[in-house]
């Protein structure tokens, strides 16, 4: 049995401990913002935030965060409502389809966690391990940029 702390809340799961974090997120916890997308830790889809830093769900194993706080794109919500960057994410229409954007939400964080006012470049290249088909990257750095400018 692993406990750890999911968007605030103390969960446990019964899962191997070699299971995905990805695959307990999705399948025992009803986790549905967290994407699957390559499975091998490629694209970025599958990102969350454990103790504060970025982590690829599709290869982590459960192990990897008993007892650790994890995050996902739901727990990021300010009382209820989209948190700053998650707002600039709609106010931009940085959402095309929107596979990718939980992982870039949550990239865009962490960088906007140690960086509040990163240089368009700076986000660019801490957003360049997340994949977006759509082809809405210039949208989704304006986001980021916003975001940090209301910070």
């Amino acid at each position: 049995m692993v406990q750890f702390k999911l968007n605030g809340q103390s969960v446990r799961s019964a899962a191997a401990d070699t299971t995905p974090l990805l695959h307990v997120l999705a399948h025992d916890l009803h986790i549905n913002g967290t994407k699957f997308g390559c499975g091998k830790a490629q694209c970025g889809a599958c990102l969350v935030m454990v103790d504060g830093n970025p982590l690829k769900s599709c290869v982590a194993p459960l192990s990897s965060v008993a007892g650790r706080s994890v995050t996902t794109l739901a727990g990021m919500k300010e009382g209820g409502q989209p948190s700053r960057l998650q707002q600039a994410f709609i106010d931009e229409q940085a959402a095309q389809c929107g596979y990718c954007t939980s992982g870039m939400i949550i990239q865009a964080q962490a960088l906007l966690d140690r960086n509040p006012h990163p240089t368009d470049a700076e986000v660019r290249s801490a957003l360049d391990g997340n994949l977006c088909r759509c082809g809405a990257h210039n949208r989704i750095v304006r986001a980021v940029l916003r975001a940090a400018k209301e910070a």
